[in-house]
């Protein structure tokens, strides 16, 4: 287990008054802020109205988030842009203190695809540039949902194309293990800054983490809380948010168990996608930076893990490049 202040040295990243979220320097020297606001199905719930993504992009806005998550699969790419041009309107930011991630879709892998979509992408946000562009799968699909065998290193290529033509200012991955990480590295010439993959305390994915960082690959985490405050499975495996080991330490730290969790996956070096269309809820969200977890909490937390996923598409098991036969 790494040091706080390794992680922190190794990503360029300092400790922050707690008002202020740092950055993290990127392997391209681009600067991504460490915890960004989750977009897509409503934002929190699939009972959400999409709308209700332009007043929670606006709300985090205020509320000091410099980094937005969206992708064209959440179809609330309007949303999203609309939020933003909203909070500059009325001067909260300017466009070039935000860093606003998109993701390209399993319909769109052939390398001829790549730019379009992005530039379609674009076009319903509203912006000329996108900060970050991922990949959201190494999964190719057909327009109708069918399997399609198309390597995600042909996917890459376009990434390169985009990022070539400034319609992005950086390009990862999403949802890739660390054998496809490693492939992709090996046969591209542009390294992807970002693996985007789900982290949270029943989900630890402790060894695809410290492979990415070892190769310079910051990870975003996304469904950061897991099943803590699931209410519609009962069944789901521990921790929830009124569990002893949690409440323990949010009563220490005089902070929400749900803020411990997002500490918790700050304090290994990744960067925390959580979603809420609360205004309370949001600005909790990155009240992170007054305090930080030891090393004996952060594995404390570690040992929940179950290797069980809140996103596990099952139905794709069978597609070539399938990512979730290895952790």
């Amino acid at each position: 287990m790494w040091s706080l202040a390794y992680i922190f040295t190794l990503f360029g990243m300092s400790l922050a008054a707690a008002s202020q979220a740092p950055c993290i320097e990127l392997n391209d020297g681009n600067k991504m802020p460490v915890v960004a606001l989750g977009t897509g199905r409503g934002t929190a719930s699939e009972s959400a109205s999409v709308d209700e993504v332009r007043q929670s992009v606006y709300w985090a806005i205020e509320a000091g988030y410099r980094h937005i998550d969206t992708a064209a699969i959440y179809f609330d790419e309007p949303q999203v842009g609309q939020g933003i041009a909203d909070a500059i309107a009325n001067k909260l930011v300017t466009r070039e203190q935000l860093f606003v991630t998109t993701k390209l879709w399993n319909d769109k892998h052939r390398r001829e695809q790549v730019v379009p979509a992005l530039k379609e992408s674009l076009g319903k946000l509203g912006l000329d540039y996108v900060d970050l562009f991922l990949i959201h799968f190494p999964v190719a699909e057909k327009e109708d949902g069918s399997p399609d065998d198309v390597d995600y290193l042909e996917t890459w290529q376009g990434m390169e194309d985009a990022r070539q033509q400034g319609l992005t200012r950086s390009i990862g991955v999403s949802n890739f293990n660390a054998t496809q990480i490693d492939r992709l590295i090996a046969n591209s010439n542009v390294r992807p800054v970002v693996n985007e993959v789900e982290v949270n305390p029943t989900l630890t994915q402790e060894a695809l983490v410290s492979h990415c960082q070892e190769l310079g690959v910051a990870v975003m985490a996304y469904s950061p809380f897991g099943f803590t405050v699931s209410r519609k499975n009962p069944d789901a495996p521990p921790p929830r948010s009124d569990d002893p080991v949690l409440v323990g330490m949010a009563n220490k730290y005089k902070k929400s168990t749900s803020q411990i969790v997002l500490r918790y996956l700050i304090d290994r070096g990744l960067v925390p996608i959580p979603k809420s269309t609360n205004k309370n809820r949001i600005a909790q969200n990155i009240d992170l930076f007054d305090f930080y977890l030891t090393k004996e909490e952060v594995e404390l937390i570690n040992r929940f893990n179950k290797n069980i996923r809140v996103i596990d598409p099952v139905d794709w098991k069978d597609y070539p490049n399938y990512p979730f036969w290895e952790y």
